[in-house]
C-alpha cells in the first residue's frame, strides 16, 4: 500500500440534472421560393432516375416492389426527423451521418462568419414509388404555399423543416457503395499481385427492420454474386449494431469487370450499402533484419491470479524466454497451424510490451498472466520472409471479434467462460482502407456495444499514417534550417494534410480508449547515414493518426510514447521546390531507436530475440499494461476503504478515468498552438491541438498514489435520464490565504449504450460541472478556448484542468462541488449508466501546504457517517 493512497469520495448526493447549455452560430437559409427554384431540377432528375431504376429492377426480378435509398443532405440538423419518416407507409429509416467542411455559398452560410465552413447531415431513407410520390407532393405543397411556416398534417411537419435546410437530394448510388471504403484500390492491388485467384470482399447490406426484408436482401445479393461465378462464404446479422454483412468471393475476371465499369447489376443493387475489402489489416512488414539477442534478463517470479488484460492480435511465441509462463494463449481456431515460429512477430512484440513494458526501461513484469486470443495469421501467398500477418480473409472481422469477446465472458458452445476476469482488451490493429470520415464502422460499433454489454474497456491504437510528408520547401532550404525550424516545417505539413491522415477503424469507437503515439523512447542511438529524427520535442509521432472522433469528440483520447520514427528523403517524390520525406523501413529493426520488445528469432530454436519498433500499436500496448497496473491499485483501494462495495460494474469506467486523469499537454501543447496560430483560428487552437494530442500524455504514476501537496479522490455511481450526483471535495484551509499556484483536475468516464441508426449514436450523455468554492478557475489545455468546454463533453470521457494563483477567500468547511449529470441523447436509457470519476487538487511540490492530509482528515468523517447510515438502514 502506498504511503498516501488515493481516497474514495463518500456516497454522492442524489439530485436532478442541470440544463445543458450550448448552441452555436446560426446558418443563413434560403427562402422556400428560392429552395423551389434551386432544387426543382434535382427533384425532376430524382424522379426520372428512380423510375428508370424501378423498371430495371422489375424486369430483372418479378413480383417485387422496387425500393431505393434516398439521400437528403441538409445544412444543420432536424431533430426527430426519423419519427416523421416512419409515419409514411413505404418509407424506412436507414440512418444518418454528420458531415463537416461544407463550403458556404450564396444560399447557405454562417451569418456571423460568412467564410466559415458549415456542418450538416446526410439522411438515408429507403423508399418505394408510392412513398416517394407522397414526399414529392409535400415538396410541391411546401414550395407553392404562401406561408413557409405552415404545418403539415399527420405529424409530418419535420419534412417542412428538412426542405428548408435541404442542400441536395439524390439516390444512394454506385459511387457511395465504392468510394469511401477503398475497395477499388484493394481490388486493383489484388489483381496486380495474384490475378488468377478468387478475390474475397465484404458486402454490407442496409440493415432492414423486418426479418423478411433482411432475408430478401440477402437472397438478391447472393443471386447476383452467383450469376458472376462467385459464392457467399458467410453471413452476419447483429441487431445491436444494425449490421448485416456478407462475406463473398468472385473470380478475378468478374472483379476486373467491376473495376473497369462499376455500373454492374451487383454494384447497382439497392440492398447494398457498401462493398469493403477484407484481409487488409496488416501488422507491420515482418522482421527484415536479423534480431538482436536479449542478454539482460533479470529473473522475476511468474505471475499468478486471474488475467485482467486480454490481447487480440497475432499468435505470440509463448515460450520466448521473456514470455514463458506469463501468457494464457487461447487458440480455438487453431491459428497456430498457419504460423512458422519466426512469423509470430506482432503478437510476440505486443505481448512483450504489455508484460514487461519497453525493455529499454527495465521495468518489473506484470504480476498477472495476460490472456492472448490470436485473431491474425500469416498471409498465405506473401512473397516476404517471414510472411506478414493480417486478419484472415475467410472471416468477417465483426464475427471474429464478437465470438472472441463472447468466449471470454459467456463461453463458446458447451464450454464455459474462459476468462471472465478480463477488464481490458488490447486491440492494436487498424484498417488502412477505412479512415474515419463521417460514419461509424461496423467494428467500432461492435466495440461500443461489447464494452457496455460485458463491462470491458477496449484500448485501441489510433492507427499509423506512414505516407510521405510533403514539406513544400526545397531540400536546400530545409537542410540549411536549424532543427527547430525543421520541426516547425514538419508539424505544419502534417496539419495541412491532416484530412488524409485520419484515425483508422476501429479507433473511432466512442467507448474505447484510443491511443496515439508520442515520438519518444528511452533507447540511445547516434546519427545513421541519411536518417534523421524530425522532432526535437516530446511531440506526437509524425505517423500518429489525427482526429477528431465522431461528432467532433476528442480523439485520440491520449498519446503515449510509441517509439521514435526516423525519416529519410523520398527520392521518388521529391522535387526541387518540394522536399519530401518518408519513414525509414522496416518498422521493426535490430537497432534503436524504438520501443524494445521480444521478437521471434530468424534462427530456429533461439528464444531470446529482441528488436526495436515504433507506432501506435506499441503505444496502445503500453497503455494496456498501465491499465493492468491501475486495476491492481484500484482493487487495493477498495479492499482498504470500501471492502463491502461490489465495484465490478464501475471498474471499466474507473480505469478509463484513471488512465486519462494524469494527462497533460505540458509545454508542447502551447508550442504546437503557437506554430499553428493565425488570426482566424486563434480561438479554436485547443481544438486543433487536441486532434493530434487528445488530452495529452498520461502520467500514470499520478493516479497510483498521492503526495503531501496533491490529493486524488475517486468516485463512482449509476445514473438514469434526468438524474445527477453531487460529490463534495473539502478544501484544505491552509490554501485559502495563500496566493500560490494550484491546479484542479477533474476526469469522468462512462460506457454509453448506442443507437446505431441515429446520427447522435451515443444514447447517454453524461457531463460534470464544477461549483461550490472553486480555488482554480482558468480552464487550460483541451477545455480552453471558445469551444473547449463543449468539445470535452462530446465523447464518453470528460477531462478538464483548472489553474489559478489568486488567494481565494474560503473557510474550513467550504467544499468544491462536482456535479455529474445524465440525460438521454440518441435514444432511451433503459438501464442506469455506470461512471467513474477522478478529482485531484494540488499545489506546487515542496510548499508547506498539507493538501493531502487536510483533505483526508475532512473526508474520512463523512465516509464514516455514510457507513453508519447504511448499516442503520440495513
Amino acid at each position: 500500500m502506498p504511503e498516501r493512497p488515493l481516497l474514495l469520495f463518500p456516497t454522492p448526493e442524489v439530485t436532478s440534472k442541470s440544463n445543458l447549455g450550448g448552441g452555436g452560430g446560426r446558418p443563413h437559409l434560403p427562402t422556400h421560393y428560392r429552395q423551389g427554384e434551386r432544387l426543382a431540377p434535382k427533384f425532376t432528375q430524382l424522379q426520372e432516375a428512380v423510375r428508370a431504376r424501378n423498371i430495371e429492377i422489375q424486369q430483372a426480378v418479378t413480383g417485387i416492389d422496387p425500393e431505393q435509398v434516398l439521400v437528403m443532405e441538409t445544412i444543420g440538423s432536424v431533430e426527430d426527423f426519423a419519427n416523421a419518416v416512419k409515419r409514411i407507409d413505404g418509407f424506412e429509416w436507414m440512418g444518418e451521418f454528420e458531415i463537416d467542411e461544407i463550403g458556404p455559398d450564396q444560399d447557405f452560410f454562417d451569418e456571423k462568419h460568412p467564410e466559415k465552413e458549415l456542418s450538416g447531415r446526410l439522411y438515408m431513407v429507403m423508399t418505394n414509388q408510392r412513398a416517394l410520390d407522397e414526399m414529392l407532393s409535400m415538396w410541391r405543397r411546401y414550395t407553392d404555399q404562401e406561408d413557409p411556416k405552415q404545418k403539415f398534417d399527420g405529424g409530418l411537419t419535420k419534412f417542412r423543416d428538412v426542405f428548408l435546410r435541404l442542400k441536395d437530394i439524390r439516390r444512394w448510388d454506385v459511387k457511395d457503395r465504392l468510394l469511401e471504403t477503398g475497395v477499388i484500390d484493394a481490388w486493383k492491388e489484388d489483381l496486380e499481385h495474384d490475378g488468377g485467384r478468387l478475390i474475397r470482399f465484404e458486402v454490407e447490406l442496409w440493415f432492414r427492420n423486418s426479418e423478411e426484408k433482411r432475408s430478401q436482401s440477402s437472397a438478391i445479393v447472393a443471386s447476383l454474386i452467383q450469376q458472376l461465378g462467385g459464392h457467399v462464404l458467410a453471413e452476419s446479422l447483429h441487431e445491436g449494431i444494425a449490421y448485416h454483412g456478407i462475406l463473398a468471393e468472385l473470380p478475378a475476371n468478374a472483379i476486373q469487370a467491376v473495376v473497369d465499369n462499376p455500373n454492374t447489376e451487383l454494384v447497382k443493387c439497392d440492398s447494398v450499402m457498401f462493398f469493403r475489402p477484407v484481409g487488409q489489416m496488416l501488422a507491420g512488414e515482418g522482421l527484415l533484419e536479423d534480431e538482436a539477442v536479449y542478454s539482460d534478463l533479470e529473473e522475476h517470479s511468474l505471475p499468478d491470479g486471474e488475467p485482467v488484460i486480454a490481447v487480440f492480435d497475432g499468435l505470440p511465441l509463448a515460450n520466448h524466454r521473456l514470455l514463458n509462463g506469463r501468457l494464457i494463449v487461447d487458440d480455438p481456431d487453431n491459428v497456430e497451424s498457419t504460423y512458422n515460429a519466426n512469423e509470430r512477430v506482432h503478437g510476440t512484440s505486443m505481448a512483450s510490451l504489455i508484460v514487461h513494458g519497453d525493455l529499454n526501461d527495465g521495468l518489473r513484469p506484470l504480476g498477472r498472466p495476460v490472456y492472448v486470443r490470436p485473431i491474425m495469421q500469416p498471409i498465405p501467398n506473401d512473397f516476404r520472409a517471414p510472411r506478414r500477418e493480417h486478419i484472415p480473409d475467410d472471416v468477417l472481422l465483426v464475427d471474429l471479434i464478437h465470438r472472441s469477446v463472447k468466449r471470454l465472458f459467456e463461453g463458446d458452445g458447451s464450454e464455459g467462460p474462459v476468462a471472465p476476469s478480463v477488464r481490458v482488451i488490447n486491440l492494436s490493429i487498424g484498417d488502412p482502407y477505412r479512415q474515419f470520415l463521417q460514419s461509424m464502422s461496423p467494428v467500432a460499433r461492435l466495440l461500443d456495444w461489447l464494452s457496455l454489454t460485458y463491462g470491458v474497456l477496449f484500448i485501441v491504437s489510433a492507427g499509423n499514417q506512414s505516407d510521405a510528408i510533403q514539406l513544400g520547401i526545397s531540400r536546400t532550404e530545409f537542410e540549411s534550417s536549424d532543427p527547430q525550424e525543421q520541426e516547425t516545417a514538419v508539424v505544419k505539413a502534417l496539419f495541412s494534410d491532416a484530412r488524409n491522415r485520419k484515425l483508422l477503424s476501429p479507433a473511432e469507437s466512442i467507448n474505447g480508449l484510443t491511443v496515439g503515439s508520442v515520438q519518444y523512447d528511452s533507447s540511445h542511438f547516434g546519427a545513421v547515414n541519411n536518417r534523421f529524427n524530425p522532432f526535437l520535442q516530446f511531440l506526437p509521432s509524425p505517423v500518429s493518426a489525427f482526429g477528431s472522433g465522431y461528432r467532433r469528440a476528442i480523439k485520440p483520447d491520449i498519446v503515449f510514447p510509441g517509439g521514435r520514427v526516423l525519416y529519410q528523403e523520398d527520392l521518388r517524390s521529391s522535387r526541387r521546390d518540394n522536399y519530401v520525406i518518408k519513414p525509414v523501413e522496416p518498422s521493426i529493426r535490430n537497432t534503436p531507436p524504438g520501443n524494445k520488445s521480444a521478437i521471434p528469432a530468424r534462427q530456429s530454436g533461439s528464444l531470446e530475440g529482441i528488436a526495436y519498433s515504433c507506432g501506435t500499436s506499441n503505444a496502445a500496448a503500453l497503455m494496456s499494461r498501465a491499465a493492468g497496473i491501475c486495476y491492481d491499485s484500484l482493487q487495493q483501494i477498495f479492499e482498504e476503504q470500501a471492502a463491502e462495495v461490489d465495484a465490478r460494474i464501475h471498474e471499466a469506467p474507473l480505469l478509463k478515468a484513471m488512465l486519462v486523469h494524469g494527462c497533460a499537454w505540458g509545454d508542447v501543447g502551447a508550442q504546437v498552438g503557437d506554430l499553428l496560430r493565425t488570426p482566424e483560428n486563434n480561438r479554436q487552437l485547443s481544438g486543433l491541438v487536441s486532434r493530434w494530442m487528445g488530452y495529452g500524455v498520461p502520467q500514470v504514476n499520478r493516479v497510483l498514489d498521492c503526495t503531501e501537496q496533491r490529493a486524488t479522490l475517486l468516485g463512482f455511481g449509476q445514473l438514469s435520464d434526468g438524474e445527477a450526483h453531487v460529490f463534495r471535495l473539502p478544501l484544505p484551509p491552509s490554501l485559502g490565504a495563500r496566493p500560490e499556484w494550484r491546479r484542479l483536475t477533474v476526469t469522468m468516464a462512462w460506457l454509453s449504450p448506442i443507437s446505431a441508426g441515429t446520427q447522435k449514436y451515443r444514447t447517454a450523455s453524461l457531463w460534470f460541472e464544477v461549483g461550490g468554492v472553486v480555488p482554480a478557475k482558468d480552464r487550460k489545455e483541451s477545455c480552453s478556448g471558445t469551444d473547449g468546454w463543449r468539445a470535452v463533453r462530446r465523447g464518453t470521457v470528460q477531462h478538464e484542468v483548472f489553474e489559478g494563483q489568486r488567494a481565494e477567500p474560503f473557510i474550513d468547511g467550504d467544499v468544491i462541488e462536482i456535479k455529474v449529470n445524465c440525460r438521454e441523447d440518441a435514444g432511451k436509457i433503459h438501464n442506469p449508466v455506470a461512471y467513474g470519476l477522478a478529482v485531484s487538487l494540488e499545489v506546487a511540490e515542496g510548499l508547506d501546504i498539507a493538501v493531502y492530509n487536510e483533505i483526508r482528515t475532512r473526508i474520512a468523517p463523512a465516509i464514516q457517517i455514510q457507513q453508519a447510515t447504511d448499516q442503520g438502514r440495513g
